[in-house]
């Protein structure tokens, strides 16, 4: 060695030598991530003199001009003609704050908005073609679908615009507009392809609701009566005593139902500690691994919230049948779907393989695949709570399919 050569210095937190069989040397990262985002009810969104919209992409008041894509559901257009105009003068009474970076656009609505990418693809080349940057927005107007596919197409362009949603109907409003997830279906399941990506903000404008076809209207209200029985039983007993109302289209009934709604939908994301599903429960999923199942065999003829109605009617007659909820909460959740106009019974629920099994019970299968492993089923126990069981016995399902079944042509 060189008289002016000097031996290397080892680095601080340089790792030390060990032997080949010693333990891995590890350090563990462990990071804590804030999301926070806004659920707005409101009336009158898009009226020039509402500044609600403009308050909301400004709300990091960041001082400069906001640029936004803005995409309208197909069904939602064609029943609101002046829509796609009243959005292109909102932001024209706006040129300081705001920047449409292309005129209002309007895509299919409804299972088709999920199925294929070629959506997907077009958002993301529009995307790209119009330089919008991560702190562009992207704005989805309508239903539960549309807000699915675009959510999933903002999630993965610059890992992530900011996404605003506008849903529009009740099932969109108090339930899949208002959460962390998106989602595709492809592999003969539902939602097989998504992403977790919290909304920049949502907003509920009520007044869209009153061009809603009848089925939309009350399909969302499935929703609201599976977070009540496992979550609020007083909000419960409001859904069996408006369920006349809601279904004759009260208003006020329905602004009260979607409002709690999604505040329950959102406590439950805040307060599980799970709000990104890395475990194997879903509570918020009651009454869906039928549901899904039931939309699949039916190729989307029943929609989300019907079907899911019958998987609430399937799994609290089951809970009945397990003990867990007395005859009298049974009945009176049962007749209060009736009421509502909501189906509890499908014809499908009795197909069969060739083996002679419930094609339904495929849905346990997705549904334990979907969460990760272990069959996780979230039941009544009583109305207002829950219990989360991992086997589901296909005598006690196949004898509650036959009792829903009974009961349908009486009613």
């Amino acid at each position: 060695m060189k008289p002016n050569d000097t031996q290397p210095t080892a680095l601080p937190d340089a790792a030390p030598p060990r032997a080949a069989d010693a333990p891995s040397d590890v350090f563990h990262q462990r990071i804590a991530v804030g999301f926070d985002y806004p659920v707005h009810f409101t009336r009158g969104l898009f009226r020039v003199d509402n500044p609600l919209l403009a308050d909301v992409l400004d709300r990091r008041r960041e001082g400069r001009r906001h640029r936004a894509l803005v995409y309208v559901d197909s069904g939602l257009a064609g029943a609101n003609p002046d829509l796609l105009g009243q959005i292109k003068e909102y932001f024209h009474a706006r040129p300081d704050a705001l920047e449409l970076a292309a005129p209002p656009t309007i895509i299919p609505g409804g299972p088709p908005a999920k199925q294929g990418y070629e959506l997907i693809r077009d958002v993301m080349w529009t995307i790209g073609n119009l330089h919008l940057d991560r702190q562009s927005y992207v704005l989805a107007v309508g239903g539960a679908s549309v807000l699915d596919a675009l959510g999933f197409a903002a999630s993965i362009v610059h890992r992530g615009l900011r996404f605003v949603r506008v849903p529009t109907t009740t099932l969109a409003q108090n339930d899949a507009g208002v959460g962390v997830k998106n989602g595709l279906d492809e592999h003969g399941a539902k939602n097989y392809l998504g992403t977790f990506a919290p909304p920049f903000a949502v907003l509920n404008d009520f007044d869209f609701l009153r061009s809603l076809p009848q089925e939309h209207w009350i399909g969302g209200i499935a929703e609201a009566f599976k977070v009540a029985i496992i979550r609020d039983a007083d909000f419960l007993d409001f859904l069996c005593r408006y369920a006349p109302a809601l279904r004759n289209r009260d208003e006020s009934a329905i602004e009260s139902a979607v409002r709690r709604c999604a505040i329950l939908h959102l406590e439950h994301i805040r307060d599980g500690g799970d709000p990104f599903e890395f475990g194997s429960a879903r509570p918020l999923d009651f009454g869906h691994w039928a549901g899904h199942r039931l939309e699949i065999l039916s190729q989307h003829a029943l929609s989300h919230g019907q079907a899911v109605s019958v998987g609430i009617a399937l799994d609290t007659e089951y809970a009945f049948r397990r003990g867990l909820i007395p005859e009298t909460d049974r009945d009176r959740i049962l007749d209060a779907l009736d009421a509502c106009g909501l189906p509890t019974y499908d014809p499908l629920l009795d197909l069969r393989t060739r083996e002679g099994t419930l094609e339904i019970l495929q849905g346990l299968e997705d549904f334990r695949e979907h969460l990760g492993g272990v069959l996780t089923v979230t039941l009544p126990h009583p109305v207002g709570q829950r219990v989360e069981v991992h086997t589901m016995n296909p005598d006690l399902i196949a004898a509650a399919v036959a009792a829903l079944k009974r009961r349908t042509p009486a009613r």
